[in-house]
């Protein structure tokens, strides 16, 4: 049985699912992309091959045998999309929330049903068909659970759109214990510039005290002003519109002082080094044109 627990995004990992890149299908066609960036990359001819999004998950998954972790990989759906584990649930505490994402994705969660199946069946979670949510909206700290979510009266046009309000309020009554607290994320369908397609494209907390921001992703200042107070201006690393692009704000921390970074990331990762974290640097640019990265790729299910 898999005893989950997650209060927080930097605590000493044990058990992740880590995506697949394996088996990964052709090129999708422009209209089938589901974000600008993806779209951007298509119509450039650009888009990543399999082979090179292979070697760097296999990069990925090498930093967690490093440090001990167990890692679980879905079943290989023959040609379709298994990178992105955290777009399909997401654990908060000691319950694993199945994510209502897009349908013609569903199989994503078919593929991770065994692991599910290890989990208590009492702490496994749908949430209601209204309810729009995913990973990548979802952050924990501690005793904080943050939300991104789009409140523009277009949502439903907006397949960049995918916490809906009802998404926050279920959160909040499942964990009424918890603090809540939702960020109105910047949307756009047609530049990926523009674009924090999760909360994770634009702010993520790092170590004990730190974070990661990019202040134009949140559609209203006083969000980017709570996190200000929260954790101190001086504590957090402030990217530029290129580097959101780049998702620099999506690493993903192994324990409070281990963060896994795409190399390229030069600036950040000199400020990470300079505060005193172990920067583990991997290629990851060729997913990054999916405009996911590292945060996206994983699903943690354990820490301490």
């Amino acid at each position: 049985m898999l005893e989950l627990n997650i209060k927080n995004e930097t605590s000493k990992l044990r058990v992740v699912v880590l995506g697949s890149a394996v088996n990964n299908g052709p090129t999708p066609m422009a209209e089938e992309a589901y974000d600008p960036k993806s779209l951007e990359h298509i119509l450039a001819n650009t888009y990543p091959i399999e082979a090179d999004m292979v070697v760097e998950m296999e990069a990925f998954n090498s930093v967690f045998q490093k440090y001990g972790v167990t890692v679980l990989r879905p079943e290989i759906i023959e040609n379709y999309n298994q990178i992105f584990a955290r777009d399909i649930g997401f654990v908060i505490d000691d319950i694993f929330i199945k994510s209502n994402i897009l349908p013609d994705r569903e199989r994503e969660l078919d593929a991770i049903q065994y692991v599910i199946d290890q989990m208590n069946p009492a702490k496994v979670v749908r949430p209601p068909e209204e309810v729009h949510i995913e990973g990548g909206d979802v952050m924990l700290w501690n005793d904080y659970v943050f939300v991104g979510t789009y409140k523009g009266s277009d949502y439903s046009s907006y397949v960049t759109a995918r916490t809906n309000w009802q998404g926050v309020k279920f959160i909040k009554e499942l964990f009424p214990n918890k603090i809540v607290k939702e960020f109105d994320l910047v949307k756009s369908r047609i530049e990926a510039r523009d674009n924090a397609l999760h909360l994770d494209c634009c702010f993520q907390p790092v170590g004990k005290d730190k974070g990661i921001i990019y202040k134009r992703g949140f559609r209203e200042e006083a969000d980017y002003m709570f996190l200000v107070d929260l954790f101190g201006k001086e504590n957090l690393f402030h990217i530029t519109r290129n580097e959101m692009y780049n998702m620099n704000s999506n690493v993903f921390s192994i324990d409070t002082n281990v963060v896994v970074s795409e190399k390229n990331f030069t600036r950040l990762n000199n400020w990470l080094r300079s505060n005193g974290f172990v920067v583990e640097e991997i290629p990851y640019a060729e997913i990054a044109k999916q405009e996911g990265l590292l945060r996206c790729s994983t699903l943690p299910l354990i820490r301490d």
